[in-house]
């Protein structure tokens, strides 16, 4: 799955972004607002992980979500 589809139904995949990351809060996902770098972020935030690791899992989890 590209990015892009999931930028433009940010709504209908805000709750399996919170399933993967348990840690965003609704607020959380209302900034992210589908931008990628954004949830880079706020994942690095949350769980204390650095870019490159953020960047990973969410490549790990776009391969997963078909």
């Amino acid at each position: 799955m590209n990015w892009d589809r999931i930028e433009g139904n940010w709504n209908q995949f805000k709750g399996k972004v919170q399933q993967q990351w348990g840690n965003l809060t609704e607020d959380d996902l209302d900034v992210v607002e589908g931008n990628r770098k954004e949830l880079s972020g706020k994942i690095q935030e949350r769980y204390g992980v650095a870019k490159d690791e953020a960047e990973k899992q969410i490549d790990d989890w776009l391969s997963r979500s078909h």
